[in-house]
């Protein structure tokens, strides 16, 4: 028997070894083809090709205070690193982000190579607009996006290039707007002016109008006193929160189609003409916080309305939907109205006008005695079609099939029956 095993082991071991044999050439033989030409290897690189774009000779540099990273070669991260100066930028970087740092000026010399430079980031330093010497950005042709929020400017930068896109400016302190310093900003489609001191006699002269492409304008948390004239009707987005606007002119949306969303509260908005939201691409409308008495009509795509903190004390939906129209329903979705001063859940007619409507956010309603109270509430369906009725009573005959005042949320009017149908 030991003999044999001794055989049996021998001749296991040279099968396996033939076996290898012919994996390994058959392996070879299937896959030792020609090189095809058409792949190439991710990381090629081919000298003397024209791509279309700027190849350079020489290594990449980066700033010693800084952090180039290999997979984002164009991009410079010297942000959060108590730099008082702003460093050498090498004239490859594309992006380069210096937020949250003590810089005070912004000099010619400062970008003096970065001509290829697309982005800029200087929000979050203690730059002063006299300390921006003037054209410093302007000749940084390819510049696309510039932030310099929550710092302490006076006025508004000037000048700025023709290529500039985003412009973000919130959280500083300009109050200064010269004639002519938004004239070159042709592709400008986002300015960000929140948290400054601008106000009404600043945007007179219709300087925002220059701006034929502008998309989105947030003029919140400043001075304002009337609507912002001359608004360019490319505006898609608007936020005007947190002004002191009282009235909106009549026809003052007119020249403004393309709206999707409007941001008013926090104004002193009382009495608005009952046709002034008739816009056809309103999605969103925002005018809690004022003192508004009266609802007004709601446009067929708006979808989210917000009412709280006025002084209704009753809504009407006649006012905000004068007919129902069944090919042509309503999208409203949500309405908020708590605190106001509502007495009574609104009309169930609400459901019949705005099908879609899936919550009314009732909160808390202010009484004539300063008291807040809570209004009783219940989810209420609609009426089906015969099929769908009967099969609907076959299954909850009884007491059960009203909706009850304890297994509902009293900040809530729903409607969840209404929208299975839908």
């Amino acid at each position: 028997m030991g003999f044999l095993s001794t055989v049996c082991v021998f001749f296991f071991f040279l099968g396996v070894k033939v076996y290898c044999q012919y994996e390994n050439y058959q392996w070879d033989e299937d896959y030792d083809e020609e090189p095809d030409d058409d792949y190439q290897p991710e990381f090629q690189m081919r000298q003397n090709v024209d791509y279309g774009v700027s190849f350079y000779q020489h290594p990449l540099g980066c700033a010693s205070e800084c952090f180039c990273p290999p997979n984002f070669p164009s991009s410079m991260y010297c942000d959060n690193r108590k730099l008082q100066t702003i460093p050498h930028i090498p004239a490859h970087i594309q992006q380069v982000y210096l937020q949250f740092n003590e810089i005070e000026a912004v000099t010619t010399d400062s970008f003096i190579n970065a001509t290829h430079l697309k982005e800029i980031n200087l929000s979050h330093n203690k730059i002063k607009s006299r300390k921006i010497e003037h054209g410093v950005f302007a000749k940084l042709s390819n510049l696309v996006q510039l932030h310099l929020q929550h710092n302490n400017l006076e006025e508004f930068p000037f000048p700025l290039p023709k290529s500039l896109e985003r412009l973000l400016l919130g959280y500083n302190e300009i109050s200064r707007l010269q004639t002519n310093a938004m004239d070159g900003l042709i592709n400008l489609t986002m300015l960000d002016l929140c948290y400054n001191h601008l106000d009404d006699p600043m945007l007179q002269e219709k300087n925002l109008a220059k701006m034929e492409k502008l998309m989105q304008l947030n003029l919140c948390n400043n001075k304002l006193e009337s609507m912002p004239p001359g608004l360019p009707s490319s505006l898609m987005y608007l936020s005007l929160e947190n002004n002191s606007i009282s009235s909106i002119p009549e026809n003052y949306f007119n020249e403004l189609p393309k709206l999707h969303a409007l941001r008013m509260s926090h104004n002193q908005l009382r009495d608005i003409p009952y046709n002034i939201f008739n816009l056809s691409n309103l999605i969103e409308l925002n005018v809690g916080h004022n003192k508004l008495k009266q609802v007004f009509y709601i446009p067929r795509n708006l979808e989210h309305l917000y009412l709280e903190n006025n002084e209704i004390e009753n809504i009407n939906i006649t006012v905000m939907c004068p007919s129902v129209d069944p090919l042509y329903y309503h999208h409203l979705t949500y309405i908020r109205v708590d605190q106001n001063k509502l007495k009574e859940p609104i009309s169930s007619y609400i459901f019949l006008c705005f099908p879609h409507i899936h919550s009314i956010y009732y909160g808390e309603q202010r009484s004539t005695n300063g008291q807040t109270i809570q209004l009783k509430t219940q989810v209420l369906g609609r009426l089906q079609d015969d099929a769908d009725s009967e099969e609907h009573d076959d299954r909850h005959e009884g007491p059960e099939q009203e909706g009850t005042e304890e297994n509902v949320d009293p900040h809530y009017y729903g409607s969840q029956e209404w929208q299975e149908t839908i």
